[in-house]
């Protein structure tokens, strides 16, 4: 849709918008939000890397990343009239938190620390909603569209062009004081904002620990992702059987992955999230693997409501337990989720479910 003026006047004077950035800063901190910069509406170098990894077919099924043709790297493309992009974050690991312990029992589920809670979506829209209305009040004349993963956006690119952080080798954005573990939204307007200095430095320096750490070796070097080896990939995007070749890597590990995040030094600097909504919720940051297994599709559907994790569906979220399952250790709880689940409707669920009973027979039995 273009951009066009909704009030009597765009065209704000130099004093009006001199100040503006600190003051959105501020405004940003007031809802709630960790930081915000502002930068042109201009993915620069992140345009072509994303082409050529697109190129290479690292996205797998995710097909909407090439879909849209520029509109995810050319804002205004997406938003004809755009000049700058107002980019936030909101911090979202819970407190306390033992995301490694979980790891580390193979009975348990390990859940990425970003869908514990409920979903982000509609609390960061709203707020980008309310800092967008404050600053219309402060320079009317102009048009803002708020982006949560709504739309194609670079929002990693455009972050770091908006000083919010470097691109580290794993290529999350990692903040200096506060790591990585925060959520990305946009503003795109047509308010000609004073622009904030990018992030230009890099200070991953010779750290490779999130390379070597990768469960699966999805990382082809530094900053170069093959996503379809990646368990965030395999456990949410991917539609249909994970390759078996695949499945005694992922571990305990059935929604998403942070071991990249986990591992990274910077991310001792990261800070627990105030938000209530982000929160554990059913005791998904310590369930067992055949608690969550067990689950009927109606009790799967009622205690993911406003979840992320809802986006798998139950017949994936079946799939990812059912592998977490094969890589347990061989224990009456485990085994008799599985035979529970020997016979499922799903053709999907049953493959998985033979595989994993499979790694639990004699010659593949591991003890508790």
């Amino acid at each position: 849709m273009a951009v066009t003026p909704t009030h009597k006047d765009a065209d704000a004077s130099q004093s009006e918008l001199y100040g503006l950035p600190e003051q959105i800063r501020q405004w940003a901190h007031d809802l709630g939000f960790a930081d915000a910069g502002i930068t042109r509406a201009d993915t620069g170098p992140h345009a072509e890397r994303l082409q050529q990894w697109l190129k290479a077919g690292y996205h797998g099924q995710m097909a909407y990343m090439a879909d849209h043709g520029d509109k995810r790297y050319t804002p205004d493309s997406l938003v004809p009239g755009t000049l700058r992009v107002i980019s936030v974050r909101l911090e979202y690991l819970p407190a306390p938190d033992s995301p490694k312990q979980v790891l580390t029992d193979r009975e348990r589920a390990y859940i990425t620390r970003y869908a514990l809670g409920r979903d982000y979506h509609k609390l960061m829209r709203k707020r980008l909603a309310s800092l967008a209305k404050r600053i219309d009040e402060a320079i009317s004349g102009y048009d803002y569209r708020a982006f949560v993963d709504s739309a194609p956006v670079l929002e990693r690119g455009l972050a770091q062009r908006a000083g919010l952080g470097w691109i580290g080798k794993n290529n999350m954005l990692i903040h200096p004081k506060a790591g990585s573990f925060f959520f990305l939204g946009e503003i795109f307007t047509n308010a000609p904002l004073p622009l904030d200095a990018p992030f230009e430095s890099q200070h991953c320096g010779s750290c490779s620990a999130c390379l070597q750490v990768c469960p699966t070796d999805a990382f082809v070097g530094p900053h170069l992702l093959d996503a379809r080896r990646c368990i965030s990939y395999l456990t949410i995007e991917l539609k249909g059987p994970i390759p078996e070749e695949l499945r005694t890597l992922m571990g305990n590990r059935v929604f998403g992955c942070d071991d990249c995040q986990l591992v990274c030094p910077w991310n001792k600097f990261s800070k627990p999230t105030a938000e209530k909504d982000f929160q554990p919720r059913h005791g998904l940051d310590n369930a067992s693997l055949a608690e969550l297994f067990l689950w009927t599709e109606q009790e799967f559907l009622k205690r993911t409501e406003g979840s992320a994790i809802r986006r798998t569906g139950y017949e994936n979220w079946l799939r990812n337990l059912a592998v977490g399952l094969g890589n347990a250790p061989t224990t009456i709880p485990v085994i008799e989720a599985l035979k529970a689940r020997a016979d499922h409707p799903s053709e999907l669920v049953r493959e998985h479910v033979a595989w994993a009973l499979k790694q639990h027979s004699p010659q593949n039995s591991r003890k508790p």
